[in-house]
């Protein structure tokens, strides 16, 4: 009797997961219909290091090379989201990344929207990065907007999907469609205006990426093998006509987010958020007025 009354119990009070963010209530990727690799991307560099098979991209590295892609048309606004999914054990020193930039068309002087995994050593939970560079910020002397996280799931195990949302007003970063986070435009000085491509890669960056380079790209564990599937790319591209429209990560067509997607927002910047540039004392703030307000 005792296992049928844990059963009701459990189906009459069925308990909030207090690990999991609650509903965003909107789900923007249910927008955009999914595209295979080709429709919408290219191999960039590292070709040898990328294979595809049923719309699945697998990009790798190795001690010979990593591997990297780009859309095939700029935007200058959009949803532009992959489901990824990273390798476990031991990755220290190898970021995963899928990101908007436009260094080609700007080096050093180039604006880029990223989400990093950054890799990590056994035992430990993989970084989720997100940064936003303008005007050459990324160049030269860096100044990172970085906000990080730990994730409520192992990115490991199975396909995720992740995104970036950009318009003229706002950038959001979701997780699952969950908002993990909100860029909102201050000025133009601290915002993305030009258009940007869609890009992504697997590459080393032992000098920084796991504890600010503390751990390094051990080669006796390669390949470092990344999956990239569920391509969506919509919005409005850099050639598309002034009236193009941009869209939006919420029910609102003006943009911003509602009350119960501000709520996930908050839970998981609350319970996983394990970095926040504007609030590192550390940080010389005069270089990024938008922590000021």
């Amino acid at each position: 009797m005792a296992p049928l009354l844990s059963l009701l119990l459990i189906l009459m009070f069925p308990s909030t997961n207090a690990d999991w963010p609650p509903s965003p209530g909107y789900w923007p990727s249910s927008k955009f219909r999914p595209m295979s690799f080709y429709k919408g991307f290219r191999n960039l560099w590292g070709p040898g290091h990328q294979s595809v098979d049923q719309n699945a991209l697998t990009i790798w590295l190795d001690r010979t090379s990593g591997s990297g892609f780009k859309s095939v048309r700029p935007f200058r606004s959009g949803y532009f989201g992959a489901s990824i999914k990273v390798q476990p054990g031991y990755t220290a020193g190898v970021i995963t990344a899928f990101y908007l930039s436009n260094n080609e068309a700007h080096p050093g002087f180039h604006d880029e929207v990223d989400i990093e995994f950054l890799g990590t050593t056994f035992g430990k939970p993989y970084t989720l990065q997100t940064n936003v560079y303008i005007r050459g910020s990324g160049d030269g002397k860096i100044i990172g907007r970085e906000m990080k996280f730990h994730l409520w799931f192992d990115p490991t195990q199975d396909f995720h999907h992740y995104a970036i949302f950009w318009s003229p007003k706002e950038i959001i970063f979701l997780v699952d469609d969950v908002p993990i986070r909100r860029y909102p435009r201050k000025s133009a000085a601290t915002f993305p205006l030009r258009p940007m491509w869609v890009y992504g890669s697997i590459w080393d960056a032992s000098s920084w990426a796991t504890e600010d380079g503390k751990y390094k790209a051990d080669y006796r564990y390669q390949p470092f093998v990344a999956k990239y599937t569920n391509f969506k790319a919509g919005g409005c591209s850099a050639y598309a006509p002034a009236w193009c429209r941009p869209v939006s990560a919420s029910p609102f067509r003006s943009g911003g987010l509602t009350r119960q997607q501000h709520r996930a927002m908050r839970w998981v910047q609350r319970n996983h958020m394990v970095y926040d540039y504007c609030k590192d004392p550390k940080r010389n703030h005069a270089l990024t007025p938008e922590c000021w307000s």
